[in-house]
């Protein structure tokens, strides 16, 4: 750490306040390894930066706040890399940029409030409403409902609004709520590739789909012991067999949880 305060007051001629403001980004950066017990700098990939950006933004910091502990992150790792301390940059990768705060805002929305790809994607401007916490989406049948939507989400797409959709239109309008820098909606194509490229990023084991963040929506408030009618209520369904489905995961879940932990199980 002391020799990379050196090198950004000596090659860069950073002011002490802005090498301050770096280092004290790098200690809670820090902290947050020592409690994820992340101890030798090979430790840290892609996926574990990003899982810190969003704890950072969980815990209420801003935006603008973010991008600057990302530029901080950059810039530290890029010294460990010219310096043959580490072969690559893992926050290099990591998108900044107006898509960057859009993807961040699909993927919360697509999880906070379990819609399906098509109402994503198609979802208007005077389709959701941040102040009351809600969207309103036409699904299949063009059948309208209207689903909550959680802080982390509603955040997220603030933010998205606030910083990064008026940079993709460029002085354009669009009905849509998420665009593309040529102001248009993005295809169910683009998102599933978008969404594809983030979980390996993330290297994750098993592959991300968009139903898979949908799936887990439901799974999730079934097992926070949600009413099954409720459920069925936000993701559209006509039927509640297709709901329960997502009862016979869960049960499938206890069943092997027993088998794995029980003594006899």
């Amino acid at each position: 750490m002391d020799q990379y305060r050196t090198f950004l007051i000596m090659e860069k001629g950073l002011s002490k306040k802005t090498i301050a403001a770096y280092s004290a980004d790098l200690m809670k950066f820090g902290l947050f390894l020592e409690k994820k017990k992340a101890t030798a700098v090979s430790d840290i990939d892609t996926g574990l930066i990003l899982t810190y950006l969003i704890h950072q933004r969980d815990h209420g910091l801003t935006a603008r706040s973010r991008a600057r502990h990302l530029v901080s992150l950059r810039g530290f790792f890029k010294f460990l890399t010219n310096e043959k301390i580490i072969e690559k940059n893992p926050a290099k990768q990591i998108d900044n940029k107006p898509e960057g705060l859009r993807d961040a805002a699909m993927l919360e929305l697509l999880y906070g409030a379990g819609l399906r790809v098509s109402e994503l994607i198609l979802l208007e401007m005077t389709g959701i409403n941040l102040e009351a916490g809600f969207v309103r989406v036409f699904g299949k049948g063009s059948k309208e409902r209207v689903v909550p939507v959680g802080r982390m989400a509603l955040t997220a797409v603030q933010d998205y609004l606030d910083r990064s959709r008026p940079l993709l239109l460029k002085n354009r309008s669009s009905v849509y709520l998420f665009v593309t820098r040529r102001g248009s909606a993005m295809t169910r194509q683009s998102f599933w590739n978008l969404i594809g490229r983030y979980g390996r990023l993330a290297k994750l084991k098993k592959k991300v789909t968009p139903h898979s963040l949908r799936h887990s929506f439901a799974t999730h408030l079934l097992e926070g012991g949600a009413d099954l009618r409720a459920i069925q209520m936000m993701l559209g369904h006509a039927d509640i067999s297709t709901t329960q489905i997502y009862t016979h995961v869960a049960h499938r879940q206890l069943v092997e949880a027993h088998k794995k932990y029980h003594p006899r199980g």
